[in-house]
């Protein structure tokens, strides 16, 4: 069986990402975009602020988020580990030969995680030697950890339900194909298995479906009480009220936030000086109404600028749906069709950078949600990463929290 071409699409674009990364002045943002007849992709030269002068017009310069590039770079150790971890622990007598660990991961990877092997002690073990062929395990103190692993799954699966049925109520016929909930599955935190495991148990929610020749994630019931995005429940547990953030003295700040129920939270990027007309006409569009994502996207105009805003809380609530609150570019373009996202999504995204960054570092391109990081650090965790923290802990690695609590999101509750 053919890979989908959201898979194919994938990999086209972290082909052309890798390419264009090398250059250190300029980089390059490509977003595929679909038509009825062909594959499109929509290219936009971004420049990036760097030392030395010689700029073109400022609002042509993207300005790069130090923090969070150095966020990709901080995930590829315990990346590695990680995935070492669940390679060992999947084999049957929780020990793997060292000859086999091509077939898992191929020649070229392979090299990288002996690398850490060699490079960790404290959680990989390796022996055999002589007659017996050298094998590597889990330390004690690693299996130790390890074993916290089911508490922290158990504790996930509320969370990836609710998740779930709000990534289906916000798509306009409450229903995405089963292949893009597969794409996007990593990023959500859902189990490899979530097909026959998460979706027979919960057939009150839950129900797929053939629809035009292709399985269907289908919502099996509407529940309002989840119908509340992120960026509500922020105000809400922030004690926002609304007698006092629509009092008329109340005026945006230099960075560009404003206390009101409509606002998002603004994080400009180092660099970026916005002067007093485009703070008033930012004003205005923090201020401005606009329809919940939860509402049917078929029922608003595209070119409503209240329509326009709404966008902007879909791609805004999509990404906090995620564990790490970032997905890859090819994972939120998938949901085009689903979402009625605009077709030129990229220059979107380049707009309202100071809710989003996107980023070619690393491997594939990926796109942020600011108000979710504090520097390269994620504000608030879900049981999942909090357990991949502490196993991560044992190389040396300083675990970091900036939560006050370890569910202190409604997405996380």
């Amino acid at each position: 069986m053919s890979k989908p071409l959201l898979y194919r699409r994938s990999s086209i674009f972290s082909v052309i990402l890798r390419i264009h990364k090398l250059r250190e002045t300029e980089s390059f943002v490509l977003f595929p975009g679909e038509s009825s007849s062909r594959l499109q992709w929509t290219f936009v030269q971004v420049r990036h602020k760097s030392g030395g002068g010689g700029w073109r017009p400022k609002q042509k310069v993207y300005h790069r988020v130090h923090d969070l590039d150095k966020a990709i770079d901080l995930n590829k150790k315990p990346s590695l580990i990680l995935q070492l971890k669940s390679i060992i622990q999947a084999q049957k007598h929780g020990s793997l030969l060292l000859r086999d660990l091509e077939k898992h991961v191929g020649f070229v990877h392979k090299w990288n995680l002996m690398a850490a092997i060699e490079k960790y002690p404290t959680i990989f073990y390796v022996g055999g030697g002589h007659k017996e062929p050298p094998f590597v395990m889990l330390t004690e103190k690693a299996k130790k950890i390890a074993a916290e692993e089911s508490e922290a799954t158990e504790s996930m699966e509320p969370i990836l339900v609710n998740n779930l049925r709000k990534l289906l109520m916000m798509s306009v016929d409450c229903r995405v194909p089963l292949e893009k909930v597969e794409f996007i599955q990593s990023a959500m935190g859902l189990p490899q298995d979530f097909k026959s495991t998460l979706i027979p148990k919960y057939t009150e929610f839950f129900s797929l479906k053939v629809i035009n020749g292709k399985v269907n994630l289908v919502l099996e019931n509407w529940d309002s009480s989840l119908a509340i995005t992120a960026r509500e429940d922020r105000l809400s547990r922030e004690g926002f009220s609304e007698s006092v953030g629509d009092r008329k003295r109340v005026r945006i700040t230099k960075d560009g936030n404003f206390l009101g129920r409509n606002a998002f939270k603004i994080s400009f990027p180092p660099g970026f000086r916005p002067n007093a007309s485009y703070l008033e006409e930012f004003e205005k569009w923090q201020k401005m109404e606009f329809p919940s994502p939860y509402l049917n996207a078929r029922r608003f105009d595209a070119a409503d600028p209240k329509a326009r805003k709404r966008v902007v809380a879909v791609l805004h609530e999509l990404l906090s749906l995620t564990m790490e609150k970032r997905v890859t570019c090819a994972q939120l373009d998938a949901f085009h069709s689903e979402y009625l996202l605009p077709s030129r999504l990229i220059l979107c995204l380049i707009k309202h950078q100071g809710i989003f960054y996107i980023t070619n570092k690393g491997a594939r391109g990926t796109v942020f949600l600011k108000d979710a990081y504090a520097g390269s650090n994620l504000i608030e965790k879900c049981p999942l990463l909090l357990f991949h923290d502490r196993f991560v802990a044992l190389c040396g690695r300083k675990e970091v929290n900036l939560s006050n609590e370890m569910q202190s999101s409604s997405v996380f509750s």
